[in-house]
């Protein structure tokens, strides 16, 4: 009976031993999901942002295309085109639009439209490097407004950091050949509405989901929101800055290469607001923001050399002294 009783002890601790184990290996299995769930959406995110802005900077420079908001337009037609017919075959699901649900979603929508629409006015006129850089005044808004509707602290390693940003941009917009004080003006207000965007996205985020019918809203619900709701006002402002006697006029339209180009930069407008969103959702704000900083470097290169950007030896030390200062800030916020 003792010997029973011992081996039945013996194997009721084996069994929690391996209950523990299975419990630690479900846990270390779940945190290695959500931590790949973030690098596989923040390494899309990267890849889409890229390829988004040297698509935009071909249409706008070099085929000269002077209908940014047209362009945005376009893309964003060309985002809801698909997500409906997605949405039709059953291969994913949207949530049906509500007034509440509207209601709810048409300020953020308001400064997505904004923040596009100036990003397009921008590289109209800046090249790409020089964009990037200036991209930076995004990290110093959103720290600020994080700590103002947040209450988030940041250590010293990160204003330092920030304040490097600032000088890399003040001096390359002083040594920068291309100087355009409309394209620099064009981009310092894009800079506050992206920060403006990534702050106010995330609580967007939980209020909506809350007036839906389902209780919830997946990324493709809200690419399809952002980007129908953005129609009716893309077109008010074609009339306000009046593209429409342009459009009428520039050949470009009739050129199938253009409209090949156009609809390719529609669909990066559709995978760059989706993984946009999965990306802030699985993260947060500053670490959207951040990341942003980091994906700049690979993309200042290839704006210079695709483009063949004339410089000089001060802007080139300009340039990539704010993308060291983006890595700093991505490292001080790690820690």
């Amino acid at each position: 009976m003792k010997t029973h009783s011992s081996n039945k002890e013996d194997i009721d601790v084996e069994n929690g031993s391996l209950d523990k184990d299975r419990e630690k290996t479900g846990r270390s299995k779940k945190i290695l999901t959500l931590h790949n769930t973030a690098l596989l959406s923040g390494l899309a995110y990267c890849l889409s942002s890229c390829s988004m802005i040297l698509v935009n900077k071909c249409v706008l420079s070099s085929y000269n295309f002077n209908a940014g908001i047209s362009l945005m337009l376009y893309q964003n037609f060309v985002a809801v085109v698909i997500v409906s017919a997605l949405n039709l075959f059953g291969v994913i699901t949207t949530e049906p639009f509500t007034w509440r649900l509207i209601k709810v979603w048409l300020p953020v929508n308001i400064i997505f439209v904004g923040m596009l629409v100036t990003s397009m006015f921008s590289l109209k006129y800046i090249n790409v490097a020089m964009v990037t850089v200036l991209k930076n005044g995004t990290n110093v808004i959103t720290a600020v407004g994080e700590m103002y509707l947040f209450n988030k602290r940041h250590d010293n390693s990160v204003w330092a950091a920030l304040f490097l940003m600032i000088i890399s941009a003040i001096s390359g917009g002083i040594t920068d050949l291309s100087f355009h004080a409309v394209g620099y003006t064009w981009q310092f207000i894009n800079c506050f509405l992206t920060a403006s965007y990534s702050l106010t996205l995330r609580r967007v985020m939980d209020t909506a989901k809350q007036v839906t019918k389902s209780g919830e809203l997946n990324e493709f619900s809200m690419v399809m929101l952002n980007n129908t709701l953005s129609l009716p006002l893309g077109i008010l402002l074609v009339f306000v800055f009046n593209e429409v006697d342009y459009l009428t006029q520039t050949p470009l339209l009739r050129l199938p290469t253009f409209w090949l180009v156009m609809t390719l930069s529609g669909f990066l407008g559709l995978v760059i607001s989706f993984t946009s969103m999965w990306f802030l959702h699985q993260t947060g704000a500053t670490t959207y923001s951040l990341v942003g900083s980091l994906n700049k470097i690979p993309l200042s290169v290839a704006g210079i050399l695709v483009f063949k950007v004339p410089t000089s030896l001060e802007n080139a030390a300009s340039i990539f002294f704010g993308l060291f200062a983006g890595v700093l800030f991505a490292r001080a916020k790690m820690r």
